[in-house]
């Protein structure tokens, strides 16, 4: 409670706020609330004078709040993202001049970074410096198997100033969000930061470089969204073409991740020679390291590396499950019929895992006579995507020594074969996957 805190006294304020609709706290409070009553209450009636917790006042994103009004999701949203913004207004109040606040987040949806951000703007502040801490430990139950954040982003936050002349423009400032992620994202890798985290750390940087210019608007109108949410009555939100958002921020680091990480992947003109559909599996399971992860970084995904989420992925590569996506092996697409011609037209995802499939099933003769009459076997393109796919799908015992988990099984399997396949065919082109020098230093210190 700072109503009772003076304007401009405090020097310093570290705050762990709540992270849009990963956690309802105040549901899970009531049950030691309960007991708390009962016991501490006696000693402090004053503070459980409720017979449950407050839900109402709680700054989540909770859809139950809405439940039964049309567009109970957005509401949800909009009304974190107000809360908030009267929390950072009050942060803002008391703060001095020359104060200083640390905001600690994390979350893979960039919608909820999307109205932290754009709370703490609203409410004058400027993010002047960002860094990924891991946080997570690697066994935790609640991440095992999952595409889960390991890091949590303190995002250091300054008073604004008064604007400093005219409005400025998104087309002026997103070179220098890109600058500012691509000078920063080699370090974040080399301090151990992966997966996942290297997007969510980058966040830091585009964030700091974005809110330096705030307010901000677009010179020219961006198209309208083919797709757009509607508000709880039956129109649709408005859509602003000159608006510009932290969103516009987060995706232009993402764009500048991807390239990094597709130019490390392979040694090779990664970039140039990788087509979308196989930029898309590659970078799913280079970020997310596990079969399913949410729908709505998927989209982000796609749309990052240039394919069509609808049409070029799911019933192709991976499947929809509720909010999720799941990801198909070799021989998941083969049963299902979904995969494309094994000359690589539609993608070299689809030359590799006919190439695996094969390998699987009859053996590395006829895999490299499957390639060759497919007229890939020496495109450079293919061993481009080769290079790359095995550098992030999850190793095979044979060559890790241990067991992959069931969920990633399938995957594992034809890292088996490729890598097979790698030996037998390729082993003077394509160097052996650096990831499995990781597995080797393991086997050695046991």
């Amino acid at each position: 409670m700072l109503r009772t805190v003076e304007d401009a006294s405090v020097d310093c304020i570290v705050m762990d706020p709540p992270y849009g609709a990963n956690v309802m706290y105040a549901e899970l409070s009531d049950f030691f609330y309960v007991w708390l009553k009962r016991t501490a209450g006696l000693v402090y009636p004053e503070a459980f004078t409720r017979q449950l917790t407050d839900k109402q006042g709680e700054a989540v994103a909770n859809r139950a709040h809405f439940k039964g009004q049309k567009g109970a999701a957005r509401l949800a949203d909009d009304d974190y993202r107000i809360k908030m913004e009267g929390i950072f207004a009050e942060c803002r109040r008391v703060l001095k001049d020359d104060g200083i606040m640390t905001v600690m987040f994390t979350h893979k949806d960039t919608g909820a970074w999307d109205a932290l951000a754009m709370s703490l703007m609203e409410a004058g502040f400027v993010i002047t410096a960002s860094w990924p801490v891991n946080t997570e430990a690697s066994g935790s139950l609640h991440i095992k198997d999952k595409a889960a954040a390991n890091s949590t982003i303190f995002l250091v936050c300054r008073p604004r100033g008064e604007p400093q002349g005219d409005t400025m423009y998104w087309e002026d400032v997103e070179p220098e969000v890109a600058r500012a992620v691509k000078a920063r994202v080699g370090e974040f890798q080399k301090a151990g930061i992966q997966g996942v985290d290297l997007y969510l750390a980058s966040f830091g940087p585009a964030l700091e470089a974005f809110s330096r210019h705030w307010p901000l608007t677009r010179g020219n109108a961006a198209p309208e969204p083919k797709k757009r949410r509607r508000t709880q009555g039956e129109m649709f939100e408005e859509f602003d073409p000159y608006a510009v958002r932290p969103e516009d921020a987060l995706n232009s680091a993402r764009r500048e991740v991807k390239a990094w990480r597709l130019a490390q992947l392979a040694s090779a003109k990664a970039q140039a020679d990788m087509d979308g559909p196989t930029a898309f599996y590659v970078l799913a399971w280079d970020a997310f390291k596990a079969v399913s992860f949410p729908y709505d970084e998927a989209l982000r995904l796609a749309r990052a590396v240039g394919v069509d989420l609808e049409t070029q992925v799911i019933g192709r590569l991976a499947e929809k499950k509720a909010a999720e996506i799941k990801l198909w092996d070799s021989a998941t697409r083969i049963a299902k019929g979904a995969v494309g011609p094994a000359d690589g037209s539609q993608g070299m995802i689809d030359a590799l895992h006919h190439a695996a499939h094969v390998m699987r099933t009859r053996g590395a003769e006829a895999a490299q006579e499957m390639l060759a009459q497919a007229g890939v076997a020496q495109e450079d393109e293919f061993k481009v995507a080769m290079e790359a796919l095995l550098e992030v799908l999850p190793p095979s015992k044979t060559f890790s020594g241990i067991d992959a988990d069931k969920a990633v099984k399938p995957a594992a399997d034809d890292f088996d074969a490729l890598e097979k396949l790698r030996r037998i065919a390729y082993e003077g082109e394509i160097g052996e996957p650096q990831q499995l020098e990781l597995y080797r230093e393991l086997m050695a210190a046991e």
